[in-house]
């Protein structure tokens, strides 16, 4: 039998680990897996904070059942109805048929709408507290991090914060659950890349929710993916997820290109030879044909400069761009130093179009030398793209 992990005195992880789906949301690759935690409450009432993914149900009660036996479960506490943390819902109300769903009204709207409307339902609101016994539960909100439901479960004897998607990372927990049990050089590198692909347009929200939770006496931090947080990591964990929310760079550069026969790759060359002779030593170059999008958003996230070089294709930007493009806008990364590029043979200027339409959007420090190559860079198209570069660098040390 798979057994529990012991959090805290009578508070359980009773979750999975999940190395076979390929694609997180079926767009963000995966490739150190990712986990559901789920935990466990063991008191006059047992109550389960947050589920798992439905086809990992058999995994996940033999966890529970590890602590309960048979023991009925009284409590379903959804701090987020995204269906990676509900989808066992049906399964756990087979086993256990007078458990109660808990979450807030938006919550059981969304429970109703994914699960129908037969659970047992109890609705809190933002600072209710549930008692358990010797354990309670006091409930914050903290809507769109990163859905409308979202909420923290505070549990007031322990102090820990039971913070959902908040605080997560990609990767699957390799053997403890705890970050200073772990390679948290890994995890740290997998919780920027998940905070930029899944939380960061709602970076303004993340801001309410740490004013929120700083009222908190939080000892530790269980999130819904990767590592739980204790002792100095709490602190950690919140300063890294300060900065991110904030956007905070470093002094790095993102390169992304999309190229067909390799002339928009030799421009993109040149901006990067710029970069490291302007004394810029970060700097990532990406193949937007190739490259994984997840990568490409956490290092932009990181990094305070951007450069974005399109061949054209089909009267427009090379296709393979756009998702690029298209999400870092939607994730609204700004207040970055911009450089665009674009390499055309007779429809000057269309592949350029989507790239202007970003730049002209409030916030990005545009450096005015848009350089346009026609077919094949020359030396003094090389030259001046290398100047980008170098723009792009002192601009990127000024700050």
């Amino acid at each position: 039998m798979l057994k529990a992990i012991s959090v805290s005195d009578k508070i359980w992880w009773v979750g999975v680990n999940d190395r076979k789906t390929p694609l997180f949301e079926n767009l963000w690759s995966l490739p150190y897996g990712v986990s559901y935690n789920s935990y466990l409450i063991d008191d006059e009432k047992v109550a389960l904070i947050d589920g798992v993914k439905g086809e990992f149900f058999g995994e996940y009660l033999e966890r529970i059942q590890s602590i309960v036996g048979a023991r009925p479960v009284d409590y379903l506490i959804v701090n987020h109805v995204e269906p990676d943390h509900s989808s066992a819902i049906r399964m756990l109300r087979q086993v256990y048929p007078n458990i109660t769903v808990v979450a807030d009204k938006q919550a059981l709207t969304l429970i109703g709408q994914f699960y129908g409307t037969s659970l047992a339902t109890k609705e809190v609101k933002d600072g209710e507290t549930l008692e358990l016994g010797a354990h309670s539960l006091t409930f914050a909100t903290i809507p769109m991090v990163h859905w409308p439901e979202t909420m923290i479960s505070f549990e007031n004897s322990s102090g820990i914060a039971f913070t959902c998607d908040a605080f997560g990372s990609y990767g699957a927990l390799n053997g403890g659950i705890f970050g200073d049990e772990l390679d948290m050089h890994v995890y740290t590198s997998e919780a920027r890349r998940y905070y930029a692909t899944i939380v960061g347009r709602f970076s303004v929200n993340v801001q309410a929710a740490l004013k929120k939770a700083a009222a908190l006496p939080i000892k530790m931090i269980c999130p819904s993916h990767g590592p739980v947080h204790r002792g100095e990591g709490v602190a950690r964990a919140v300063k890294l997820y300060d900065g991110m929310s904030r956007q905070e760079t470093t002094q790095s550069a993102v390169i992304v290109y999309g190229s067909m026969y390799g002339n928009t790759a030799r421009m993109a060359e040149c901006v990067a030879d710029g970069l490291c002779r302007g004394g810029v030593a970060d700097v990532k170059v990406y193949d937007a044909g190739t490259a994984d999008l997840s990568w490409i958003i956490r290092d932009a996230w990181r990094s305070r400069g951007l450069a974005l070089l399109s061949c054209c294709y089909n009267m427009g930007m090379f296709p393979a761009m756009m998702p690029v493009v298209e999400k870092i806008d939607n994730c609204k990364i700004s207040g970055r130093v911009l450089a665009i590029a674009g390499c055309y043979s007779w429809s000057k200027g269309a592949e350029l179009k989507p790239l202007q339409a970003l730049a002209d959007k409030p916030g990005w420090d545009l450096i005015e030398n848009v350089v346009e190559v026609k077919s094949c860079p020359t030396e003094a198209d090389e030259a001046a793209l290398r100047g980008v570069g170098a723009e792009m660098a002192r601009r990127i040390r000024a700050e």
